[in-house]
């Protein structure tokens, strides 16, 4: 039996259909990949050895890293839907949740390591001998911004405007440093760390040492908590199991995530030559402190970061009375894991 054309073309069209939908259907029903934010700082490593190290897939999760440049845009990515959860500075929590925005704090990351290196030509000597000169620091308004302000200078007598700060990212910050284009810098690791073995700078200050607190954090949206509250617990699981990495071992967490921070396999120092990144980064973990939990003591310093915002006009509320830090935490996830 011959068949005609037009019953020919008729089962190709409902076969293609047919694949279309079924195509479709798998689609649908393929899990998402769930977008991890995070910054090119040793504060978000967390996230970075998650992924390298095979955490995010051993616990279900098919995730993609994206990365931003401030803690705003991050922020702003997490608000829109872009991503699923971020890790960064806290403050951006509270600034955009004064305003309206529905944000949840889930877990911690990293204790507030914040280094001010001054070059040893600068004259500069401790905190107060900053004074009239030009310190490169994070954007306006960020975590680092507020306690180098509302704390740091406070406490050595300064006012802001009695040093020229320069709101740069932290990459922008250790070239300016190293590039004799300002007389000190307030780093992150491992900028820090790279900056004392290439350039004749010093340390003079590190925050972590006498006013600890938790600068970075991990955040995600109330409707992103809500819709994908599995997917977002074992995002935290993961990252657990990346901070104990770099607690226990940092020198196997450096070989998973060195070539995010430093681009070539060595780093030509001053007094050392040339130094592997691995070793680099290995010590910049060390230098530092990193937990997925965040204690009583730290959400009540988190409270007090938030009255300085308030202090310096960042963060206003409509009754004009001070921002509950505590209505936007949500730390179900490690009281169910009991840490």
């Amino acid at each position: 039996m011959k068949l005609s054309k037009k019953l020919i073309a008729a089962v190709a069209v409902a076969a293609i259909s047919a694949v279309a939908l079924l195509g479709c259907k798998n689609q649908a029903s393929a899990p998402s990949k769930f977008k991890v934010g995070y910054m090119r700082v040793m504060d978000d490593a967390q996230a970075v050895a998650a992924y390298e190290g095979g955490y995010y897939k051993k616990h279900g999760l098919d995730v993609e890293l994206v990365e931003f440049k401030s803690g705003t845009d991050l922020i702003k990515a997490i608000i829109a839907g872009q991503v699923d959860t971020g890790v960064l500075g806290f403050t951006n929590a509270v600034a955009w949740a004064s305003k309206g925005a529905d944000l949840k704090v889930i877990g911690g990351a990293q204790h507030g390591y914040h280094a001010i290196l001054a070059r040893d030509d600068s004259g500069i000597k401790d905190v107060a001998g900053l004074k009239g000169h030009t310190l490169a620091s994070q954007s306006e308004g960020s975590t680092a911004d507020t306690v180098l302000k509302g704390v740091v200078l406070k406490n050595a007598g300064l006012k802001a405007d009695d040093v020229n700060i320069m709101g740069v990212s932290p990459q922008v910050a250790l070239q300016s440093l190293i590039g004799k284009r300002v007389d000190a810098a307030f780093l992150f690791e491992p900028q820090a760390t790279i900056a004392q073995l290439s350039a004749p700078v010093k340390k003079i200050y590190e925050i972590g040492e006498v006013w600890p607190f938790p600068c970075m954090v991990v955040i995600t949206s109330g409707s992103t908590l809500k819709n994908r509250h599995d997917d977002v617990w074992k995002s935290l699981d993961a990252q657990k199991e990346a901070i104990d990495l770099m607690t226990q071992a940092p020198a196997e967490a450096a070989k998973l995530i060195a070539s995010y921070f430093i681009a070539e396999p060595t780093l030509d120092t001053l007094k050392n030559g040339k130094v592997p990144r691995e070793d680099v980064v290995r010590d910049a973990i060390k230098s530092q402190t990193f937990s997925a939990v965040l204690t009583d003591k730290e959400q009540a310093r988190m409270q007090e970061i938030a009255e300085i915002m308030r202090e310096q006009g960042a963060l206003k509320t409509e009754d004009g009375k001070p921002f509950n830090v505590s209505n936007i935490v949500d730390l179900a996830w490690q009281k169910d894991r009991k840490y």
